[in-house]
């Protein structure tokens, strides 16, 4: 097991996984990547960041909901909610039906 730098546990940057559903899996390419962050704001720009020549990308993350470990976000601001260690964040797009 590879120890963490001290400075990255002090600041509480945690690692886990963001899940993407319908319409951002597929603006995201994937259905699934890491996070390194230690806000959902944080986790999201990364994850704009690494899909800038991806231009729908963000536009659809713009419109999305997100669950962090299962708990809805609603409209807390994304600098405010932290992540956990070994934790989820779901993105979900908006999607008709039920």
């Amino acid at each position: 097991m590879t120890a963490r730098p001290a400075s990255a546990e002090a600041a509480g940057v945690h690692e886990g996984v963001i899940r993407y559903w319908a319409a951002a899996k597929a603006e995201a390419g994937t259905g699934e990547e890491p996070y390194r962050a230690a806000t959902l704001a944080e986790a999201l720009a990364a994850a704009r960041a690494l899909h800038a020549d991806r231009p729908r990308f963000a536009q659809v993350l713009g419109l999305c909901s997100f669950l962090v470990d299962g708990d809805p976000v609603g409209t807390r601001d994304h600098a405010e909610v932290e992540l956990a260690q070994g934790g989820t964040v779901e993105v979900l797009p908006p999607f008709a039906g039920g």
